[in-house]
């Protein structure tokens, strides 16, 4: 049964070349041994899109994702973004993030946090590629801002192929534009939930639907239709139960997937198939 880890960071600066070495083998292994397809590396700044776009180079398994953080807002410069434009023109580099605001440890200005983000999703615009999106305790002023930006606009979703919802009685999908936004490790509302999934907007959802005061995260889970999700594991945080406490690793998203089951009362595989699917949609990546 094979998984596809929407979010993780092989590329985490705090690692040792020895821990990097270390998560990446167990990458290996798990590919080999048919538990995950392929993972997403995602940056945070120009050194770890930079490390993201080598690893996904290397490792047929891996796509980089990269961006500028909010936590690092304060620092940024047009050379940088530039670097980042330059980087998305790779061939294994499939979106832009992970891009937003965090305004839970406002380690920036958060004028200057607004500044990038949105030279950013215009700079995805630009090159119609996906947003992957950070957001902390800022969750209305992003949505504003993605509209201001026109992350939801015909502009955009033109650029990309209608996705499948809601089944129809005729047994057919009902097609729907798709803005290719993602909403990473997902902790709003189920109602906030069904108003990006309206816009064109997928969420992801992570490690934490296991713990036991995500209440909202469950609803999400529970209420928004599987084929607006992707699964992740942000690893090596956010580890699920049973691993909590743990540094997390890419394999640990089946507990993920395995919780999002037992929730919709749906099987294992149904959940690890669609959500496969789904990514590999919206990040335009064929086998």
């Amino acid at each position: 049964m094979k998984f596809f880890d929407s979010h993780a960071h092989a590329n985490e600066d705090e690692f040792t070349p020895k821990e990097r070495a270390e998560f990446i083998e167990k990458i290996d292994r798990a590919v080999q041994n048919g538990d995950l397809s392929f993972i997403n590396d995602i940056g945070y700044n120009l050194k770890s899109s930079e490390l993201a776009a080598a690893h996904a180079a290397k490792y047929p398994w891996c796509h980089a994702v990269v961006g500028l953080h909010p936590h690092e807002a304060d620092t940024y410069t047009d050379e940088q973004l530039e670097k980042i434009k330059e980087l998305a023109g790779e061939p294994k580099v499939v979106a832009i993030g992970e891009i937003g605001l965090d305004f839970h440890y406002d380690n920036s200005d958060r004028d200057a946090q607004r500044y990038w983000f949105r030279r950013q999703i215009r700079l995805a615009n630009e090159l119609a590629m996906p947003i992957v999106i950070h957001e902390r305790d800022a969750g209305f002023e992003v949505m504003d801002i993605l509209k201001e930006e026109g992350a939801f606009s015909k502009a955009r979703t033109s650029k990309f192929p209608l996705r499948p919802g809601a089944l129809l009685p005729d047994g057919s999908r009902e097609m729907l534009p798709d803005a290719r936004v993602l909403l990473h490790c997902f902790s709003g509302s189920a109602e906030f939930g069904r108003q990006y999934v309206k816009l064109g907007a997928t969420l992801s959802i992570a490690g934490p639907v296991t713990y036991k005061n995500a209440r909202k995260t469950v609803e999400v889970a529970e209420q928004i239709p599987l084929e607006f999700l992707l699964i992740e594991t942000d690893s090596p945080y956010l580890s699920p139960v049973p691993h909590r406490g743990e540094k997390n690793h890419p394999v640990n998203v089946m507990h993920t997937a395995e919780k999002i089951a037992e929730i919709r009362g749906t099987d294992l595989e149904n959940v690890a198939r669609v959500t496969r699917e789904n990514a590999m949609r919206f990040f335009n990546i064929t086998e």
